[in-house]
């Protein structure tokens, strides 16, 4: 016994050893670039075969081949990518998402190649580089970690690798080279990434579809380690090893045997489902959705005929043997799910050949069992859209680069667990229903069904739904301070998607008469992924498109064919656009630049281009009689008050500084133009916090012990130096940010909601605007304000976005226009008549002012000062002290997170 121990446990150090390997390259060029490299295990796989080459075909001696291979090959394959792929996407500011694709990119370009160049079969003679000896092995794995880890604490190479993560910006302004911190970290990668391939090799059948998903699989140590701990990412990729090892000790009898069989054989795997959804993710909430695509003119309904005549084409001329053909429309079907998850919802779906394969099964597995088999794939598309909804629940938080890997997590474990396990698939059969049996019957089927699908993609992009994806896709916390519920929305999304691949799924399985796992094969996941991204996610005519491509080529003599072209286009990203884009007929509202900026003042940006005047469509408001403005229906200049402080109130709150206004100076009571009657009910209470502490990881504080109550139909302004804490306190209103337990409490009329989210928050009628933008590029003025009269309050008033629209001069041809073509004056207008359009009755605006100039600024203190003699509870936080003085009633200094006054 204790000789199989000691026998597992040496077996276990080699395979854990291949895997700190591939954590120590994932980390450094994480560390070095901040580019989560998904395509290091293709690059292992090409170093594999380039030492095949060298040594079994070519006759080099090993360590002469193993040289050339680890220190010329590796590393100039890493400077490839630095220069080629991922320093140009740096210097156009690509987000996250973009250099996440662009790594796909690779990953399918290298799979392609090697296709091409050495073909599809599998090799068992590569050479051994370190014997058998694991010892060896971790010794070698160690030395390279100590080396890395004396490099970056003790020499200047390291401390510019330090100051580049830390804050490359400022690294960059201290005079370092971050371009060159960049290439030697890409450098570095591929080396560990080669040495990682040449030690696998012998162990693993060497194929250019197995050992990169090996290796991505491995990715589990590096997310263990959090992307920068190299002690931890050996630790963890040492102990994985050892205990897969061990459990193949196991052999439980009845149905657990096989089921710790497959959790024996891939433990990896079960690690990396588990870091992707449970450990904290990695990445952030920010940039990191896929961005905006251009706004086109619809398809021409004669390039849909066109379409259309292609589709129908092989059943008046092909044959009777469709059997590439009828590939195409279930393949439709599958990629039009990524459509809706990616093209419009904007989310890192890397999981859909996993559903797909499900459809599948679950066809067969019901059809088995005597259920008629049209029957059974209809059965199948529910049974799968609650695997999406069980997959997609612990998923839907993540974003980013943790929602990348949590669905290839989820793909992954499906394809290993499920797919192509024999306790799940043995002796399963798929044939078509009687009278399908022919090819062109079943082809018919499947365009009438492909048909249906597109149908209703369309509605849902041209509705409420699809409006609300788009705006989540654009910008996340605007489309949440809009109103929409963004966890239940891409839930819907991921459900939708899983249904619609297991759809495509179950129909490819039936065209091609069986149920073959190698079809749903993670790997191929990603290259339908990469497709839809090239072609233009959000049009409906790339899944098309992209189905006749990938299956017309892989037909071909050329097999990789499509995965080199594919990969190509996408390890391009940011830098070639969308095919689809490239119709003649697609005549686009906006230019794109890298990252979803716009040549035509991006949502965010410095222009102060004022745009179109005012009175497009209807004047600007002015000040009211009875309003805040002052007396005698006049509006008050800067610095106009009249009234002083008044004495700080019982529960250390300051109370309003009024301002003479309306009728004999009475207040403005909430949702009235005029002063309250008497006996009339007292004023709601509004919005208020009480004894608010909220402190950062870290230990830094941002407030404490802060009250603060907003009166009704009154302007109460924030100022105070960078830093004192107004941000935080105008996101703790807002939803944004939440107080432990104990910590303060937010009041809505005496209701706590402190835990309420920040949708949940405006639909109880508390809008938002942001310091940067928050509209939807992709959208028009119009859906932009038309979403947030959809998901709040003004659900039941239509009229609410046409009144908008005119009170900020928004009624004219600019409705039409996409919110990517107009300045930043505009667009704060926009933004604006989107929260009022939901008929909030608290408004919260941070720096409103910001990229405006004096016109622009004057008239938005004239809409705020009537919109708070209409009853409506304004907070600013702004930094403009005429705006200040002009507009509020009551102002509040802030400094280290306190209110002084």
């Amino acid at each position: 016994m204790t000789s199989l121990t000691y026998e597992l446990t040496l077996a276990g150090l080699a395979v854990g050893s291949a895997a700190a390997l591939t954590g120590i390259g994932l980390v450094v060029t994480y560390r070095a670039t901040g580019v989560l490299n998904l395509a290091h295990g293709a690059v292992a796989m090409i170093c594999a075969y380039v030492l095949r080459q060298l040594v079994v075909e070519g006759g080099w001696p090993l360590p002469l081949g193993a040289l050339v291979t680890l220190l010329v090959v590796a590393p100039a394959l890493g400077l490839v990518l630095d220069r080629g792929v991922f320093r140009p996407l740096a210097l156009l500011g690509s987000n996250p998402a973009q250099t996440l694709v662009a790594t796909i990119g690779v990953f399918v370009l290298l799979v392609g190649g090697a296709v091409l160049l050495w073909g599809p079969g599998a090799r068992d003679d590569a050479p051994v580089l370190l014997g058998d000896d694991p010892w060896t092995q971790l010794a070698a794995v160690v030395a390279l970690a100590c080396l890395v880890g004396a490099v970056t604490r003790w020499t200047r190479f390291g401390r510019e690798l330090r100051a580049v993560v830390d804050n490359r910006p400022l690294a960059v302004l201290a005079g370092i080279d971050a371009d060159r911190v960049a290439a030697a970290g890409w450098a570095f990668g591929s080396f560990t990434a080669g040495l990682t391939g040449v030690l696998l090799a012998p162990y693993v059948r060497l194929d250019p579809y197995g050992m990169p998903l090996l290796v991505v699989e491995v990715i589990a140590v590096a997310v263990i380690a959090r992307m920068r701990s190299l002690p931890v990412a050996v630790a963890a990729a040492l102990a994985i090893g050892v205990a897969q090892a061990q459990l193949t000790r196991l052999h439980p009898e009845g149905w657990a045997g096989p089921l710790l069989q497959a959790v024996g054989a891939n433990l990896f795997v079960v690690a990396l489902l588990v870091a992707a959804l449970v450990l904290p993710g990695v990445g952030g909430k920010g940039r990191d959705a896929l961005p905006p695509p251009a706004r086109a003119a619809r398809v021409p309904p004669a390039l849909w005929l066109v379409v259309g005549v292609l589709l129908l084409l092989p059943l008046g001329l092909a044959g009777s043997d469709l059997h590439t053909a009828v590939q195409v429309p279930a393949l439709a079907v599958i990629l039009l799910s990524l459509v809706v998850v990616a093209g419009r919802g904007g989310q890192i779906a890397l999981g859909q050949a996993a559903y797909a394969g499900l459809g599948a099964l679950f066809t067969a597995l019901l059809a088995s069992a005597g259920i008629p088999t049209l029957l059974a794939l209809v059965l199948a598309v529910p049974m799968v859209a609650v695997t999406g909804l069980v997959t997609g629940r612990p998923a839907i938080r993540r974003h980013g680069l943790a929602l990348a890997l949590a669905t290839l997590a989820v793909g992954v474990a499906v394809s290993r667990f499920v797919l192509t396990q024999p306790y799940a698939t043995a002796g399963l059969s798929l044939g078509r229903p009687a009278g399908l049996s022919d090819d062109r019957a079943f082809y018919a089927l499947e365009l009438v069904v492909l048909a249906g699908c597109l149908g209703l993609v369309a509605a849902l992009r041209r509705g409420r739904t699809g409006r609300a994806l788009a705006a989540l896709r654009d910008h996340e916390p605007g489309a949440e301070a809009a109103g929409v519920p963004v966890p239940r929305l891409k839930l819907l999304a991921f459900v939708l998607g899983a249904a619609l691949a297991a759809l495509g799924g179950g129909l490819l399985g039936l065209g091609l008469r069986a149920f073959d796992p190698e079809q749903y094969d993670p790997v191929r996941g990603l290259l339908w992924f990469a497709a839809v991204l090239v072609l233009g996610a959000d049009s409906l005519l790339t899944p098309l498109a992209a189905a006749a491509l990938l299956i017309t080529l892989d037909a071909g003599p050329q097999a990789g064919t499509a995965a080199a072209l594919i990969g190509l286009l996408a390890a391009l990203t940011g830098r070639v656009p969308p095919l689809m884009n490239l119709l003649p007929s697609a005549s686009r509202q906006a230019r794109p630049l890298a990252g979803g900026r716009t040549d035509a003042g991006p949502p965010g940006g410095g222009t102060r281009d004022p745009g179109p005047p005012p009175a497009e469509g209807a004047a600007l408001p002015t000040t009211r009689t009875g309003g805040a403005g002052g007396a005698g229906g006049k509006s008050v200049p800067a610095g106009g008050r009249t009234g002083g402080h008044s004495p700080p109130a019982a529960d250390g709150t300051a109370p309003p500084t009024t301002r003479t206004g309306g009728a004999g100076g009475k207040s403005v009571p909430a949702g009235g133009g005029a002063p309250p009657a008497e006996g009339s009910p007292a004023p709601r209470e509004g919005l208020r916090v009480h004894d608010l502490t909220l402190t950062y990881p870290g230990g830094v504080t941002a407030l404490s012990h802060v009250t603060l109550a907003l009166a009704p139909a009154r302007v109460t302004a924030l100022v105070g130096p960078n830093g004192a804490g107004k941000s935080t306190l105008f996101d703790c209103l807002a939803g944004t940010l939440h107080p432990r337990r104990g910590e303060g409490r937010v009041t809505l009329d005496g209701t706590d909601i402190t835990s309420r989210s920040a949708h949940a928050r405006t639909r109880l009628g508390i809008a938002r605007t942001f310091q940067r933008l928050a509209v939807f590029p992709s959208l028009t003025v119009e859906e932009n304000v038309r979403l947030g009269q959809e998901q709040n309050r003004g659900r039941g008033d239509p009229a609410a976005v046409e009144r908008s629209l005119r009170l900020f001069g928004l009624a004219g041809p600019v409705r039409h226009r996409a919110a990517a073509d107009l300045p930043t004056g505009t667009l704060r207008r926009v933004e604006l008549a989107r929260a009022l359009a939901g008929r909030p009755h608290t408004l919260l605006l941070d720096e409103p002012a910001a990229g405006l100039d004096a016109a622009e600024t004057a008239a938005l203190a004239r809409i705020l000062a009537a919109l708070a003699a209409d009853g409506l509870t304004v907070l600013v936080v702004e930094h403009d002290p005429d705006l200040v003085a002009g507009i509020a009633h009551t102002v509040h200094t802030m400094e280290g997170g306190r209110i002084l006054s």
